[in-house]
């Protein structure tokens, strides 16, 4: 029985779990560049057909490319100055997790913003689910030591 425990998981469930782990990189990395660059599209990307995009948890989620298009294009043209760094990914079946923190000018006042994305992805490594949590902080602050 203790063999069977140690034994390598199925090719197809490894396969899948890498994957993952490289679509959460890959999904972290296009944030990295795009977001201070206000590049919309290079996220959209990302994203499959069926997608649902929730940046605020009382909120009904944008849906598809066109819903996260309409949803970063307006709150792109809302922020200026953008500086963010993108934690490694923690990732496991078809999910992951995404740490991140974000500071930028908007209406003029500088803030910051620490959270985590929650994602789920598709077998093509596209976004299907996406569910933001953070925390918001007045004035512009980098990450905290060893972050």
């Amino acid at each position: 029985m203790a063999a069977r425990l140690l034994a390598a998981p199925p090719s197809d469930l490894y396969h899948r779990l890498v994957n993952v782990q490289e679509a959460a990189r890959r999904w972290a990395d296009v944030w990295t560049r795009a977001w201070p660059a206000r590049d919309a599209e290079a996220i959209v990307d990302l994203y499959a057909e069926d997608a649902r995009y929730s940046a605020y948890p009382f909120r009904d989620p944008d849906e598809g490319p066109d819903g996260v298009r309409s949803y970063l294009t307006k709150t792109f043209g809302e922020e200026q100055d953008i500086e963010c760094w993108f934690g490694e990914p923690v990732a496991g079946g078809d999910r992951s997790a995404v740490e991140w923190w974000a500071s930028w000018t908007e209406g003029g006042e500088e803030i910051t913003l620490a959270g985590t994305t929650l994602l789920r992805f598709d077998q093509d490594g596209l976004v299907v689910d996406h569910r933001d949590y953070w925390n918001q902080f007045e004035g512009r602050r980098p990450p905290y030591g060893r972050w």
